[in-house]
């Protein structure tokens, strides 16, 4: 067992969990933050990812003690003062989910990409989304989600 401490979503946390606990099991057990899915156990389908010190992340491929220090942000942590951030907004206006269970992920990797090429083209929203998998919208709104936030975020 190991004594784990990390910011998550801006707050400060600590808690103990085994060295073998994988960070989606820590966040979800440990934190209470049950918006972060695991969908694939075999880290295919991104429903899993965080943002580990601003970088996307497949939280069901690092252990919580890689994390010790870092500062993460789940989907929990998108909007600010009950206001949905950009990428949140757009998925709901262009239609971006249907059943909603790869959404987290969906959304922490569209910011990250974002954030990374605030301009990016249809064809780089989807390059950089090959890392989730949605088995209900076929992508097109996802893409346009991304794009429309993208905009938005630039300003």
């Amino acid at each position: 067992m190991s004594d784990i401490s990390m910011t998550v979503n801006g707050i400060a946390v600590a808690a103990e969990a085994a060295d073998d606990t994988l960070l989606a099991d820590f966040l979800r057990e440990n934190l209470d933050l049950t918006g972060t899915h695991v969908g694939c156990d075999t880290s295919q389908c991104g429903a899993c990812v965080v943002s580990v010190d601003g970088a996307s992340v497949k939280s069901c491929t690092m252990l919580a003690v890689q994390a010790e220090g870092a500062d993460i942000i789940t989907v929990e942590g998108l909007a600010e003062n009950g206001d949905m951030h950009p990428m949140q907004k757009a998925f709901h206006e262009e239609h971006a989910l249907q059943c909603g269970f790869c959404t987290p992920g969906m959304l922490i990797s569209a910011i990250d990409l974002v954030s990374n090429n605030p301009d990016p083209t249809e064809a780089e929203v989807r390059k950089g989304l090959e890392g989730n998998l949605c088995r209900c919208t076929g992508y097109h709104n996802i893409v346009k989600a991304v794009l429309a936030a993208a905009q938005e975020m630039r300003g």
